[in-house]
């Protein structure tokens, strides 16, 4: 378990059970407790300030969502991120974001453009300034508005399925400094695709960023294994 106490804030909207598990969730999902680490309910309700029992109905929430898995005799522990899960997942990503960048071409507005742009400076930033959970942000937040640029709900909501799993597997890709370096251009060239209406340019480059970004997730795994 990291040294680093978990933070829980109250919140009067919500259940505290909702609160512990969205707590422990982004505590996976930022890379905070790391793949194949063991989550100890009580120490987890002793940082928290709570009893066993929402941590207990958080772990088997988050067991359902495929971030925890259960070992029988051994206790909940942090799911790790095969490459089976990998491929699949980004699979299913390329095929889906490059439908969005196709449709957002088309459709995408002038305060769009703009946004995004404005995501490619504030992401060099925070490459220069190394803080990789800015850059996880940013990454998300560029995603989010080519998304929503297509227009059609029905596929932003089958992207927004994979959104807990694609989290998790962003800041583990944008980890690298090889990956950093790469990505503000790949970024660039998508707005310049979209701006200049080039719809088989801006479908073939998202697919392309999204087969880099799995790429250097499963050199990070391999890494991890050896």
């Amino acid at each position: 378990m990291s040294e680093k106490k978990l933070h829980l804030e109250l919140n009067s909207y919500k259940p505290l059970r909702e609160i512990v598990f969205e707590v422990i969730r982004e505590s996976i999902l930022s890379g905070r407790f790391a793949p194949g680490e063991r989550l100890m309910e009580t120490q987890l309700a002793e940082e928290l300030g709570v009893s066993r029992t929402p941590v207990r109905e958080a772990i088997r929430k988050l067991e359902l969502e495929g971030l925890v898995v259960m070992v029988p005799r051994r206790g909940a522990y942090v799911a790790s991120m095969s490459v089976r899960d990998i491929s699949e997942t980004f699979e299913i990503r390329s095929a889906l974001e490059g439908l969005a960048a196709k449709l957002a071409v088309d459709k995408i507005t002038a305060d769009e453009l703009e946004a995004m742009e404005v995501t490619v400076l504030r992401m060099s930033k925070s490459i220069d300034n190394k803080d990789l959970t800015e850059l996880v942000e940013i990454d998300e937040e560029f995603h989010d508005i080519l998304v929503k640029a297509s227009r059609n709900q029905r596929l932003t909501q089958m992207i927004s399925l994979l959104r807990e799993q694609i989290k998790r597997f962003r800041r583990a890709s944008l980890s690298t400094l090889e990956r950093q370096s790469l990505i503000l251009g790949e970024h660039r060239q998508i707005l310049e695709a979209i701006a200049e209406r080039a719809t088989d340019k801006a479908q073939r480059l998202v697919e392309e960023h999204i087969s880099n970004a799995e790429d250097s997730l499963l050199n990070v795994v391999r890494n991890r294994q050896e």
